[in-house]
This record gives C-alpha cells, sequence and structure tokens, in this order.
C-alpha cells in the first residue's frame, strides 16, 4: 500500500430541487421519462479516507465502528463502498457534514457519492462526475434497495445548476442551466432557505410514492413538465415565474403521499405567501427539514419575523460538484 495516498479528502455538496423531484423514481422514468431542475449548495459532506497504523478498520459517523473485516461494518453505505472499490483494510473513514442527515437536502447520496470520490482517489483512481454518480445510484438503489431516485447523486456529483433528465432506459443525461451571472445572483437572492427543526427518515413517505407511482402518473407527469418550464424560465432570467412555478409543484407534490405536509408546515407556507413570497416548497421528500421560499428581498424582513419558530439558513449556489480537496502523502 505503500505507493497510496496515506490521507485524502473529499468535499461534496448537498443539494436542492425546484422542480421534478419524484420523476427521477424507477417506477416513473422507466415509462415516461423524468426531468428534475435543481442545484448544489454551498452546505457539504466532508469524507476523509486515512490509512490506519494497524489492519483494523475505523469508521467514524454519528457514531463510531472498529472492527477488523469489511463484512463487520455496519453503515451500509459505507461497507458496499469499501467492497465496491477494493479498500478493505486498514483505513479510517470519517465524515463530517455542515448540516444533520435527513433534512431534505439529499445528505445520503452526497454521502455515498463523496466516499466512492474518496476511496478511489486513496487508491490513486481518478473518477468522472458521471462514474461517480452512475456508481453511487446503483449502490443506493440497486445493492441496498433504498426507495430514492437518482437526482440527488447527479446534482452533489456535477454541481451547479442543473437539469437532470432520466431516460427510460436508466440512462441519465445532465445539461447546465445557462444563466447570466446578473440572473443567478438575482435568483439566489430571492431564495430563503428556512430550518423547521425536524428530521425524519424519507424512506416511508417514498415507499408510499413508490407504491402509488401508477395513480400518480398524471401528477407526476405534470411535475416533470414544471421541471422542463422552470430551466426555460431560469435560462431566460423570468424570476418570478420561478416562483410561481415553486407553488405549482409544491400543490402537485402535496398530492403524492400522506406525510408529504401537514396543517403546521401548510399554515407556514400560507403565512409566509401572505406576507410577500410568491411560492416555495419543502425539500426533500416532505415532511421534515427545510422549507424553501422565493421571495423578493425587501419582503425577507417581514417573512422571517412571521415565522419566528423558523431558523433562516443563509446559502449560495455551489458551482463545483465533488472534488478532492486534499492529498497527503
Amino acid at each position: 500500500m505503500s505507493d497510496h495516498p496515506h490521507m485524502v479528502i473529499t468535499r461534496t455538496p448537498f443539494r436542492m430541487s425546484f422542480a421534478g423531484g419524484g420523476t427521477d423514481l424507477p417506477a416513473f422514468y422507466r415509462t415516461d421519462e423524468g426531468a428534475v431542475t435543481g442545484t448544489a449548495i454551498n452546505k457539504y459532506m466532508y469524507i476523509i479516507v486515512n490509512r490506519r497504523f494497524d489492519r483494523s478498520i475505523r469508521v467514524s459517523y454519528s457514531r463510531t465502528e472498529i472492527v477488523d473485516t469489511v463484512q463487520q461494518v455496519q453503515h451500509p453505505i459505507v461497507r458496499e463502498a469499501m467492497k465496491l472499490t477494493g479498500v478493505t483494510e486498514q483505513v479510517e473513514i470519517v465524515s463530517i457534514a455542515d448540516i444533520p442527515a435527513q433534512t431534505g437536502l439529499g445528505s445520503s447520496s452526497s454521502f455515498a457519492v463523496g466516499l466512492l470520490n474518496a476511496l478511489y482517489a486513496y487508491r490513486g483512481v481518478l473518477r468522472s462526475a458521471e462514474e461517480l454518480a452512475r456508481e453511487a445510484c446503483a449502490l443506493e438503489i440497486d445493492t441496498l434497495g433504498e426507495p430514492i431516485g437518482k437526482q440527488d447523486q447527479y446534482l452533489a456529483a456535477y454541481g451547479n445548476l442543473r437539469h437532470v433528465r432520466f431516460h427510460p432506459n436508466d440512462v441519465v443525461s445532465v445539461e447546465y442551466v445557462l444563466m447570466s451571472p446578473e440572473a443567478r445572483g438575482a435568483f439566489q437572492e430571492r431564495l430563503l432557505l428556512l430550518s423547521m427543526g425536524r428530521t425524519e427518515a424519507a424512506s416511508t413517505i417514498l415507499q408510499e410514492q413508490n407504491a402509488r407511482t401508477q395513480d400518480n402518473r398524471p401528477v407526476l407527469r405534470a411535475m416533470r413538465d414544471l421541471a422542463v418550464h422552470c430551466k426555460g424560465a431560469l435560462a431566460a432570467g423570468r424570476l418570478d415565474e420561478v416562483g410561481a412555478l415553486l407553488h405549482e409543484g409544491w400543490e402537485l407534490k402535496k398530492r403524492l403521499a400522506n406525510g408529504i405536509s401537514d396543517e403546521v408546515i401548510d399554515g407556514w407556507y400560507e403565512r409566509a405567501r401572505k406576507l410577500g413570497a410568491l411560492g416555495g416548497k419543502v425539500l426533500g421528500a416532505g415532511g421534515r427539514g427545510f422549507l424553501l421560499l422565493y421571495c423578493a428581498p425587501e419582503y425577507h424582513k417581514r417573512v422571517l419575523a412571521g415565522l419566528p419558530q423558523l431558523v433562516h439558513t443563509p446559502f449560495a449556489f455551489e458551482p463545483d460538484g465533488t472534488r478532492v480537496i486534499y492529498v497527503g502523502g
């Protein structure tokens, strides 16, 4: 192992999606093409892979494991990523996140993408964004059977503002959403990210959403079309149109499964609209995490004052996808 770097650190962004979430589930896109418009943001998952003094494996996340073999690793993504990349002994893996898991910013997929990137780099192998996203999807969806879609992995791997299409043959195509710097700045300025202070796993909501895909198909088609519309509106700098699309998408999304919203969240959202927000949505599968609002800057103070239970979380768009930020000899 002497020719390997002794330590690698990767930085992988979290994401927020504006439209089309839910159409990246295989139950939908294998019949109807899916599409999501979203962006990476400057909140990150850091993964450190370090050579260990003895032959054991140490994995540290919200808990710490020290084991002798890769089979004994409890964390499913870590175990499968180690097997996949062939880094299976004498190693220490530590993850540090800017925002806790299960808040609707795609953290488990940012973790999977960043971990694969780090383990490959530790072996001296460079993987493209496409390869990392595809392998992270295979690991989470096929190997581990998670009831999730593919948008999180692609947005984390590629970074920036993207329109991602999910084809029936399982090919995923990723396009830049081209905006002038002025329009991009103005768009970012009109977004408010508010923490609702609740975290819970999305899998139960996603399982129900998956099971109901057949009945939901017309709603999901409308949501996919909004993602296409959103890309066009952003590219043309018609920003208030995006605010209206967010509102339309949120109204549609609430029809997909129980638990995506509740009376408390609906109350906050209606209040924000009365105070000046044009639209918004709950990020992730819903019922937890963050409320994203589209609101002209002059109303921000008023909206924040009107929602004292929520915590304003400033953020910016992130141009880069997953990156190796440190390699030590």
